[in-house]
């Protein structure tokens, strides 16, 4: 069922026509609770720090999360210290978790986990990122910025610049849910939002540009690396729990790799009851984001980087808001802007 809606989703068909009156009803009760949160009916709060909230307005992965990597990774480089706060989608649990390279990905979520590994920078996660972000303060008080992954509903938690995010689908049929993926209207959102990043191939309408593609190594359980190309006589088993587990195994189709066979999971996987009976001989390669709960149970597993890149019109824009919001803001060559 969840395919069929994400193909209706596409288009104005019977289905998503059969379903426009529930949008329209879901449509009064998101201008309704903003308009609450614009009155101080609902209770916001600022942070003591600029947060950037990074998320989208279409159901499903749009690739927020590399996104955070790489703003993350960006504001580490100009010597900004940022920290990052999420929800933790598919953790157990609902109280407040600072990610630390021991917590288990069950207590944290795969993709805060991911987060922490890939830029060592602190995230916490709670059931309300407003909590997270006070935990985080708290903990970490020399944190200048604060990063928001996913979260733009999420009004409770004030904000300085909004991102959204956006794959090759664009806007789809550009109707609310349920008749259509949009959480928000839209274009009528943007008004709002201070940068939109395309991360498909070609940017479904206006807004930044970023290219994605594999690296050319693997990444066993230990940190190592193994070249792509010394995997070519490998028998590989291609596994993914992710939003669109098909653009994963056309990368490594395309870098080279045949594989054996290829296994789409349902996102956000947690590999407690993956069978493996018939992976005898095979070796299985992985997105980061699947090692993170993969690796402890397969330690022979490989993960292959994504090297996802924004063009560098996007960090120059980012960069602008941020100095009316941070000053002084460092320069990437140590030198202070003003």
């Amino acid at each position: 069922m969840k395919k069929r809606l994400q193909r209706a989703w596409l288009r104005r068909g019977p289905l998503a026509c059969l379903l426009w009156p529930v949008a329209l009803l879901f449509g009064v009760l998101v201008r309704l609770r903003r308009a609450l949160y614009r009155a101080n009916l609902l209770r916001s709060e600022k942070m003591r720090v600029p947060v950037v909230v990074v998320g989208n307005v279409v159901a499903g992965g749009a690739g927020k999360t590399p996104t955070v990597i790489a703003l993350v990774r960006h504001l580490q480089a100009v010597g900004i210290q940022a920290g990052v706060v999420s929800r933790g989608y598919g953790r157990s649990g609902e109280g407040c978790v600072e990610v630390l390279p021991s917590t288990p990905p069950e207590q944290s979520g795969d993709e805060p986990a991911l987060i922490q590994r890939a830029t060592q920078a602190p995230v916490f996660v709670a059931a309300r990122r407003v909590d997270a972000a006070r935990a985080l303060l708290a903990a970490h008080p020399s944190t200048q910025l604060i990063i928001c992954d996913d979260g733009l509903q999420h009004y409770a938690l004030q904000r300085d610049i909004e991102i959204a995010v956006f794959d090759e689908r664009g806007a789809c049929n550009g109707w609310l849910l349920p008749a259509g993926p949009l959480r928000e209207p839209w274009p009528q959102r943007g008004a709002s939002i201070d940068l939109v990043l395309h991360t498909g191939a070609v940017p479904a309408f206006g807004g930044f540009s970023s290219t994605r593609r594999l690296a050319d190594h693997a990444l066993r359980a230990d940190g190592s690396r193994v070249d792509l190309s010394s995997l070519a006589g490998t028998a590989l088993i291609a596994l993914a729990g992710i939003a669109k587990p098909q653009a994963f195994f056309d990368m490594l189709k395309a870098s080279g790799l045949p594989l054996a066979e290829s296994r789409a999971l349902p996102d956000h996987y947690d590999f407690d009851s993956y069978p493996r009976p018939s992976d005898m001989g095979y070796t299985l390669i992985c997105t980061e984001k699947d090692a993170v709960k993969l690796f402890p149970r397969q330690k022979h597993a490989l993960a292959v980087p994504l090297l996802f890149e924004p063009e560098p019109a996007f960090f120059a824009a980012f960069d602008a808001l941020l100095a009316r919001r941070l000053s002084p803001l460092p320069s990437p060559h140590g030198h202070q802007t003003a």
